[in-house]
Order: structure tokens, then sequence, then C-alpha cells
């Protein structure tokens, strides 16, 4: 009885480090060097027809700044608060690890300044999350998920002004097999063509012990550059229960970045209808 219980509970912890892996991908991996390509759907809605860009000018500008912000953000610093709870048939497990961060070109630098809770989830989740970033954010990595024509079918299915500045709203359906690629929507800031905000799930299940997986992921201004704010990811687990990651954001300190071409933002205005 102890061996059968302990198989589950192996497998069980093995697709938590799965969905772990996965979130790496969405977090670090969406800058693209690549030139976009999109398509506009034919059911698109009213204010999708109002929109005063189409989605392939949406798409192309939106790569077009992050190859500058990427180019431009040289160094930075912060902190993180990784947490995990997670409540079903094996109990209940949590854990906190707070990380600080150092970027610059040739890599990321972290320190664990504290950690609590459950040793598994430290070592096999938190600490597999820093192992992979590194070879999350290699040039090939970088090619096989970037956000880009490549790897995603786009199309233009809302502009979104409830927050203030409009967000043209894209749905991403994978075109590879890639393993770590996703599909949803993501909400693009009309200004700065910047992702503001994705809410998505893995193209393919990481696991066949997870039953479904939410990604709710958020970017915050700083300066000139949009950095991770908030990361949510909520996962059904097969034999019963929940489990819940998230990565809190905090303390940016951009410590070396060179100006950037403000003349590049473009104002919420209609594109002329000639150009398309």
């Amino acid at each position: 009885m102890i061996l059968r219980k302990e198989v589950p509970r192996q497998m069980h912890w093995l697709s938590l480090k799965r969905v772990a892996q996965f979130l790496v991908c969405v977090v670090f991996c969406l800058p693209s060097t690549s030139i976009c390509v999109a398509r506009q759907t034919s059911s698109v809605q009213s204010s999708v027809e109002s929109a005063p860009l189409t989605v392939d000018a949406v798409v192309g500008r939106m790569e077009a700044r992050n190859r500058e912000r990427a180019a431009a953000l040289r160094k930075y610093e912060g902190t993180r608060i990784y947490r995990m709870q997670y409540r079903g048939f094996f109990g209940s497990h949590d854990a906190e690890m707070i990380v600080s961060v150092k970027a610059s070109p040739q890599g990321k630098q972290f320190t664990v300044e504290s950690q609590s809770g459950s040793k598994f989830i430290i070592d096999h989740v938190f600490k597999k999350l820093l192992d992979g970033e590194s070879e999350a954010t290699t040039e090939e990595a970088r090619q096989r998920t970037a956000l880009d024509s490549r790897n995603y079918d786009f199309t233009l299915v809302d502009v979104d002004k409830s927050s203030g500045d409009p967000e043209y709203v894209l749905n991403v359906t994978p075109r590879t097999g890639e393993k770590y690629l996703y599909r949803g929507k993501i909400w693009v800031d009309s200004k700065d063509f910047a992702v503001a905000r994705i809410e998505a799930e893995p193209a393919k299940n990481p696991s066949m012990w997870i039953k479904k997986t939410a990604i709710n992921h958020k970017y915050e201004k700083l300066n000139d550059f949009w950095l991770p704010a908030e990361n949510r990811t909520d996962s059904w687990i097969r034999l019963g229960g929940h489990a819940l990651l998230s990565i809190e954001y905090r303390e940016y300190r951009i410590t070396e970045a060179t100006p950037l071409n403000v003349s590049a933002s473009v104002p919420y205005e209609r594109e002329p209808t000639s150009g398309r």
C-alpha cells in the first residue's frame, strides 16, 4: 500500500514541476527578435472594425518596440516573491521564497534571501524555475518560443478601453508543436506597443496528471520599459486538488539603459485606409 501511494505522489509532484517549467517560458521568452506577420479574423466585433490599426500593424509595431526595449535595457535589479499552495488529495503544502535578481547582458544572478515551507516545493519548483530561466533565455529557446509568426497566428478580437489607455486584444494560437507555447489572449498597449497582460493556457498539457492550467501574467511600466509585475498559474490535478503558483515582482531598479527613440511611439489614431 505504501508503494502504491508513493508512486502517484511522485507523479503528482512531477506534474507540478512541469507546469513550473512551462511558466518559465511564458515569463521570460515573450520578447522576440523577429518581425511578425499576422492576420485579421473575418468575424471581428464592432470595436475591432473601428480600431485605428490592423492586426498586422499592431503586431509589427509590437515586435519593433520589443527589439528596441531589449537593446536599450542593459542592467536592472529587483526582488521576487515566489509562493506556492497546494490543497487536495495529498494534504496541504505551502512554500515561499524571496529572491533578489541582478540582470545584465551576460545573464541573471539570483540570491535567495529567505525561504520557508515545503522543502520539496522549494527544491523542485522554485529552484528549478531559477535554474531553468537561464536556459529559457538562450537564443535557441527564444527562437522556439518567440511570440512571432513562425510560432503563432494572431487575430484581433477587441479594443479594451476599460483601463484608461486603449489596449489591443489579440488571440494567439500556436502554429508549431513546441511544448512550451501557449494559447490565449494578450493585451497590447496602444501607445508603447508592449504586452501589458496575458491570459492563456498551455498549448499542450504539461502532464497527464494535470486537468487544466490557467496562466495570468501582468506587466508594469517602469520608465521606458515594461517589466513583469505579477504572475499567477492555477493548476487542477486529476487525482484531486488545486495548485497555485505565483510570482510577485518588486523593487525594480534600472541601473543601466540607453535612451529610447520616443518618436517611435504611435498615438491611438486611425491608420489611413490607403495603407491596407
